[in-house]
């Protein structure tokens, strides 16, 4: 039974307790980090115990004058249930009213019936017919060909998205279910979509058979299941047989040159296409050794078609893989290298909003050329509206650019199209530091933290978190982020700092450097 000690404005529930004064959750007697905007919500649902609290009441008291989406207050419901661990089978407190609000009740110990309507968190529908594309297995016998599989998956990914009146989930999230066994349900309620696609691959000598079968979430029929057969060099054509018949299933009446845009071969050489799919195979494994191999099978790929767009882009974006963890010997070199595999990317991939986002990325985080990112950024969000990464880049590019409330609004959109993102700790603290640029260190200061909950020697959040305490006159937490920060990474100083930040406004940069100098950041 939620109740109410009296003492201070504090709320009990559960094993927690709520300062309403302070606005501060703690689970027994430690402290539950929430963002600002996610401990308002907490305040308001727990003081109305088993009432119904209106999405227009939440949107009127959280943000007061401020028009935003239904989509935000998911996001941020989504969070608190993280933190009070629903999410893992725990008691239950936020009880989702659909198309109404939210109640706040005791809970019971135990997990959530997965058959109840209103279990899980669940994100709105969007309004245009949405899909998620699962992991593809692969059925070859051989764990080497697991590279093979997921390039197909990723292949139709890419391809639907170029379809505008689709609204698709990144690849990053769709693979978060990879190896594992689930509900098309609870997939569907997690990513808010209407329709799954999930599909095998068999690779045996010259062929290959592609399987699919198109669900729809939200009540787990099965719309059509196809096998798809043919030689190696047919693959592509293959992939787009897949893509049209899912766009069939959603919506039997499609204009020709909609499928037409899906119907793009990355390059005319199946072993450069080999080659590609090993190095993004080699990408995702986000290590040292993996990103000198994807670099090493990227320029074999280029080698093999030098016309090949996403080889030399996708190589430049690798760079900032190798800045971020400190793996780049020769700074200067990388960075000239980037630069010129990012703009041949996107000068071969002009058409090609994987390569352009992939160069803008190089040229934002890299290269630290803003102006010609945005362009570059701007041009993939055209041609793929449903690109998270390219929203992602877009949205830092224009926080850096003095735009941080554009940059939120761009990662946030990014966060809804890939709401599982692997990713996500860093959109997260660039929204943080957005908020940061923007002057608002009270705002920004939750975001760096919750970074840091889910990836905890993220440097980057350490350095936001440690900035803003410092200008919020914390200086305790400022100097304990710090501290970390230089056991991971005792070479950095605030003159390194200026080789690797690439902030736009040099006042941006100057408010940023002041504030981890108060909190030991060395000269």
């Amino acid at each position: 039974m939620t109740t109410k000690s009296g003492k201070g404005g504090e709320i009990t529930f559960g094993p927690f307790r709520l300062d309403v004064e302070r606005r501060l959750l703690f689970r027994d007697r430690t402290l539950v980090p929430l963002r600002s905007r996610g401990s308002d919500i907490l305040c308001i649902l727990a003081a109305s115990p088993g009432k119904l609290v209106t999405k227009a009441d939440l949107m009127d008291q959280v943000w007061p004058g401020l028009n935003v989406g239904e989509n935000t207050i998911q996001v941020h419901v989504s969070a608190l249930r993280k933190a009070l661990g629903e999410d893992i089978g725990g008691q239950r407190f936020i009880v989702t009213v659909p198309g109404r609000g939210y109640r706040f009740v005791a809970g019971t110990p135990g997990p959530i019936d997965p058959a109840e309507p209103d279990a899980g968190p669940g994100l709105v529908l969007p309004e245009k017919p949405s899909i998620a594309v699962m992991p593809f297995q692969n059925m070859s016998g051989d764990r080497e060909q697991e590279y093979f599989a997921d390039g197909i998956a990723e292949d139709i990914i890419t391809a639907l998205s170029r379809i505008q009146w689709l609204f698709v989930i990144a690849r990053n999230s769709t693979f978060a279910y990879k190896g594992r066994s689930v509900d098309i349900r609870h997939v569907g309620r997690d990513l808010g979509v209407r329709y799954v696609l999930e599909g095998s691959v068999r690779k045996a000598g010259s062929r290959v058979r592609i399987t699919g079968q198109l669900i729809d979430a939200s009540t787990g029929m099965h719309l059509w299941a196809d096998s798809f057969d043919g030689d190696l060099v047919d693959v592509f054509d293959l992939q787009d047989r897949v893509t049209v018949r899912v766009v069939s299933a959603i919506s039997p009446t499609l204009e020709k040159a909609e499928i037409e845009r899906t119907k793009r071969k990355p390059t005319d050489s199946l072993t450069a296409y080999d080659c590609f799919l090993r190095a993004k195979a080699c990408v995702y494994r986000w290590t040292r050794e993996g990103s000198d191999e994807a670099l090493r099978l990227f320029k074999r790929a280029r080698e093999i078609d030098p016309a090949f767009a996403c080889a030399y882009s996708m190589a430049a974006a690798c760079y900032w893989l190798r800045i971020a963890n400190g793996w780049i010997s020769d700074l200067d070199q990388e960075k000239a290298e980037a630069n010129e595999l990012a703009r041949r990317g996107a000068r071969l991939g002009e058409n090609d909003a994987v390569a352009l986002a992939a160069s803008a990325h190089a040229f934002a985080y890299v290269v630290h050329d803003l102006d010609t990112a945005a362009v570059f950024v701007e041009r993939a969000l055209t041609l793929d509206p449903n690109l998270a990464a390219a929203w992602a880049c877009s949205g830092a590019v224009r926080a850096w650019l003095g735009e941080p409330d554009t940059g939120i609004e761009h990662l946030t959109r990014a966060l809804r199209l890939s709401p599982l993102d692997p990713l996500m700790p860093r959109w997260l603290n660039m929204i943080g530091f957005a908020h940061f640029i923007a002057g608002r260190y009270d705002e920004a200061l939750p975001w760096g933290a919750r970074a840091l909950r889910d990836q905890p020697d993220f440097l980057a959040a350490l350095r936001l978190v440690a900035a803003c305490s410092a200008c919020i006159g914390q200086m305790d937490q400022a100097r304990a982020a710090m501290a970390r920060h230089l056991q991971l990474d005792p070479a950095m100083s605030l003159s390194k700092l200026r080789q690797y930040n690439p902030t736009g406004k040099p006042a941006d940069f100057a408010r940023f450097a002041g504030a981890l100098r108060e909190a030991g950041m060395p000269e």
